[in-house]
């Protein structure tokens, strides 16, 4: 290099630009892939009403009666999603969340309805107390306290009552401690030493859940749930969760949520071989709708960077509100 003139030749760097000079070539050395098996849907059905119910802060996701989530079943379905994970909204609300644990339950007699109309989807069931509470609490509240053992007793009452319903997974997201030892006896004592626990082993007392507080009606009546669930500066404590959970029989292990927790996600990837589910949470779907419904983003790129990022941080399986809308991408050839 003398002067005025440039000689790139006598430079001695690396040409990665080589692999990105064509979209095949692109798509030819792409390192990570979401695919519809990797999406699991959530629904919600809800006792209190008929028809469907929109949900104003998830511009596209809906409430369904028990006469009406067939039909949405059948969309999930007819897109290729392979499974589900099923929410209720009781009609009625007590201490000790009753209607979780009722064979006459919701989630049990929508489970019962999925199962029979389409025995091959998989079906998740979500174990928590906090929509079945009048508290809003994840268990038992006596003095203002939420009791971690006498919680125990009643959310395995509910993994039992959703497997005889015929739920093929049982995913607690109660938070309480020796949750997964609890559920595992309690499923091996039922005769369902088969079904597999979805642990929600790292789930953080997030902002992000704001949402789906408004779509479950789960709100806690009073206090906040940061003395169960995890403080958002943790990492470390991440992974005992997790490690705690695999030693009592998880199957699976969730991090939630997803978007601002990719650094925990790659942890818990790193620590365990076992099945690892990231939970693309309420408000991190609403942000990206808010922001798409006033023109600032382009959703379809967003929610694909978005979701390859879950999966590149090592993740295997995505539940995500998006589901259904990159299900039918994937089959436009527009993903």
């Amino acid at each position: 290099m003398t002067g005025n003139t440039f000689n790139a030749d006598a430079l001695q760097f690396d040409r990665h630009r080589r692999l990105r000079t064509s979209a095949a070539l692109r798509d030819l050395v792409r390192e990570t892939h979401v695919a519809k098996d990797d999406l699991i849907m959530p629904v919600f059905v809800d006792a209190t009403i008929s028809g469907s119910q929109p949900i104003a802060s998830m511009p596209g996701i809906s409430r369904f009666g028990l006469d009406t989530v067939a039909t949405e079943i059948d969309e999930i379905v007819e897109l290729g999603i392979k499974s589900v994970i099923v929410f209720g909204i009781p009609n009625h609300k007590d201490d000790t969340g009753s209607d979780a644990w009722s064979d006459d339950g919701i989630v049990q007699r929508g489970i019962r309805l999925i199962k029979e109309r389409h025995p091959e989807l998989v079906v998740i069931a979500d174990d928590c107390m906090c929509k079945y509470t009048s508290t809003g609490h994840c268990g038992i509240v006596r003095d203002g306290e939420v009791l971690n053992d006498e919680s125990l007793e009643y959310i395995t009452r509910i993994a039992v009552s959703q497997a005889k319903a015929g739920a093929d997974i049982i995913a607690p997201s109660n938070a309480m401690d020796g949750y997964v030892a609890a559920i595992r006896a309690g499923l091996d004592a039922a005769g369902f030493a088969q079904t597999p626990i979805m642990s929600y082993a790292v789930k953080y007392a997030s902002s992000f859940y704001g949402p789906f507080r408004d779509a479950a009606d789960g709100a806690p009546q009073f206090g906040d749930r940061s003395g169960y669930q995890m403080d958002p500066a943790n990492r470390l404590e991440a992974l005992r969760e997790a490690a705690s959970d695999e030693r009592e029989g998880a199957d699976f292990l969730m991090v939630k949520p997803a978007m601002a927790f990719l650094d925990v996600v790659r942890e818990v990837r790193n620590a365990s071989d076992l099945p690892l589910v990231a939970y693309n949470v309420s408000g991190e779907y609403a942000m990206i709708k808010a922001a798409a419904a006033n023109g600032w983003i382009d959703e379809n790129r967003i929610v694909k960077e978005t979701l390859t990022s879950i999966k590149r941080a090592g993740a295997d399986l995505i539940i995500t509100y998006f589901a259904k809308d990159v299900a039918a991408r994937i089959d436009e050839r527009e993903w």
